[in-house]
């Protein structure tokens, strides 16, 4: 299988917040409307979604409906996921599942990943998912340099969890959509909800917003959390 994910290590952990303004129309100004400006987050590059960072990260879990997407071209390529390290560090523990257009239809397969060792698929058979399933990952340190990685589809009634080992800092959590590729289906909003890093809200941890890129061009937009800090949506913006 072709290789899936692209790490951000040489992301640059902070970021200036990027306001490109819209101005109004001759007709629109005339009328006394005002516009606000469109506001970005940290470009991510290939990641969207909110990292936290600091040290001793010990798990990371979240929920979402498999978005319906739409293939632009067989270069399409995505996925919703979470994870320990990756952002600023070598290794990645992660887990979620892919979208992928090069049959020239959309797919989607779950899979994880213990970077750098290759991503490993589920058999789509098995553990089959499709678009409006109710998919829910979690990473756990288990001590030791052991993980345990989860992902559960309650909508086909299906579990698989595995345990695998790797020396890793533990120095960022996760949750993330991901094109490798830098070209994404149309997969319309995707929302993840129930995010939580070591067991508090994925907000507790004044986690860094980021709006995925490809070639200086923003490809999604990573809403604000919600009141709870356990819940933001991903919009797709163009490919």
């Amino acid at each position: 299988m072709r290789r899936f994910l692209i790490r951000v290590a040489t992301l640059a952990a902070v970021a200036t917040t990027l306001a490109v303004p819209a101005a109004p129309t001759t007709a629109a100004a005339a009328q006394g409307l005002s516009f606000r400006p469109l506001h970005y987050n940290t470009n991510g590059y290939n990641w969207g979604g909110y990292a936290a960072t600091g040290s001793g990260f010990t798990s990371v879990s979240a929920s979402w409906a498999e978005a319906s997407a739409t293939c632009n071209s067989s270069n399409d390529l995505y996925a919703p996921w979470v994870g320990i390290d990756g952002y600023g560090t070598s290794t990645v523990e992660q887990t979620g599942v892919a979208t992928d257009c090069s049959s020239g239809s959309p797919v989607d397969q779950a899979w994880y990943e213990m970077y750098p060792a290759n991503p490993v698929y589920l058999s789509l058979s098995s553990y089959p998912v499709s678009a409006g399933d109710a998919i829910t990952a979690s990473v756990t340190y288990a001590g030791s340099s052991k993980y345990t990685l989860k992902l559960t589809d309650s909508s086909r009634g299906w579990t698989y969890t595995t345990s695998k080992s790797l020396s890793a800092q533990r120095a960022s959590a996760e949750v993330i959509i991901e094109s490798p590729t830098g070209s994404y289906p149309n997969f319309g909003t995707l929302k993840f909800s129930s995010a939580t890093v070591n067991g508090a809200s994925l907000g507790s941890t004044s986690p860094v917003a980021l709006d995925p890129s490809s070639n200086g061009t923003y490809e999604a937009r990573t809403g604000a959390l919600g009141s709870s800090g356990t819940s933001f949506t991903e919009t797709f913006l163009h490919e």
